[in-house]
């Protein structure tokens, strides 16, 4: 930061996904989620450091050169579909225009099967196909999220970061979503789905981890996690819980700024179950993060 100091927005997180599976990334706001996708694509501000390792289709992802990224990796073997659309989508061309180039550009597909390919991709999006003439500006916040979602299934990457991809969509068009994108999983990509939307996830999900304070505090499979037991940590069954259909009870509190985290576990502060074991940070060991997972008190 500006003052000299350092902020640790995402720590100690480690996960693998394989070919035809999509892992569900979960947790409020501010938690590290949107940090974690940039960080793969390189996408981070000057400012920040990355550490580690993340390999995608052989290609170490970290410490790699903006050329590297730029000509091998984004769009041709990681595709995004990024939180804030309209500011992705650029705004001196037409969507289609930019559809098209996009497919010239990832599949070396020219004029009529080039067009083919892009009107393709926005019927898989929903996007309609009387509005690819339209500019960015010209579109509701649900039409430019359907935009870039078109236009990041072009390539088939093998790993698709989906970041919060049913942002400003009604009910119907979330369900088209997240089917689209569980069918875009099952013909052999891995997606990692980053969302608040639980129901989607739920509908698309085969893993859940949930991200807390920049890191993974419980990770598990979907039928585990949205089904019986139910989540262990604490804040994740929380989440469940504030879910109108089930509880529809808040979790007290908000999450802690990243610059100022507490001593030991950060979720803490809100947990009614935290105790003097909480004040030494818990390690993820297993599938959750927690001195107390709270199955032993349900």
């Amino acid at each position: 930061m500006r003052d000299g100091r350092h902020v640790a927005a995402v720590n100690d997180v480690t996960f693998d996904l394989a070919a035809g599976e999509c892992l569900a990334l979960v947790g409020e706001s501010g938690c590290g989620k949107s940090v974690l996708a940039s960080a793969l694509l390189g996408l981070l501000p000057a400012n920040a450091r990355t550490a580690g390792s993340a390999v995608v289709d052989g290609v170490e992802l970290l410490g790699a050169g903006e050329r590297t990224l730029a000509r091998t990796v984004r769009g041709r073997r990681i595709g995004l579909v990024p939180q804030s659309p309209a500011a992705h989508l650029t705004p001196v061309r037409t969507v289609g225009a930019q559809l098209a180039e996009t497919v010239r550009a990832l599949t070396g597909l020219r004029g009529t099967d080039a067009r083919d390919a892009a009107l393709t991709a926005a019927a898989r999006a929903a996007f309609p196909a009387g509005h690819l003439d339209r500019y960015p500006h010209e579109l509701s916040g649900g039409l430019a999220q359907r935009a870039a979602t078109a236009i990041a299934l072009v390539g088939d990457a093998p790993l698709l970061l989906a970041d919060e991809p049913t942002t400003g969509l009604d009910r119907e068009l979330v369900d088209h979503t997240a089917d689209e994108l569980r069918r875009h999983a099952d013909e052999g990509h891995a997606l990692l789905l980053i969302t608040h939307d639980l129901a989607a996830a739920a509908r698309t999900a085969d893993r859940v981890a949930v991200m807390y304070a920049g890191r993974i505090v419980e990770i598990t499979s979907a039928e585990a996690f949205f089904g019986s037991p139910g989540p262990r940590h604490p804040y994740a069954r929380g989440l469940l819980n504030a879910l109108p259909e089930r509880e529809f009870a808040p979790i007290p509190g908000l999450p802690p700024e990243l610059g100022d985290l507490p001593a030991g576990c950060a979720f803490a502060p809100r947990c009614p179950w935290a105790d003097d074991a909480c004040t030494v940070l818990p390690r993820l060991a297993g599938d959750v993060a927690c001195h107390h997972p709270e199955d032993r008190h349900v």
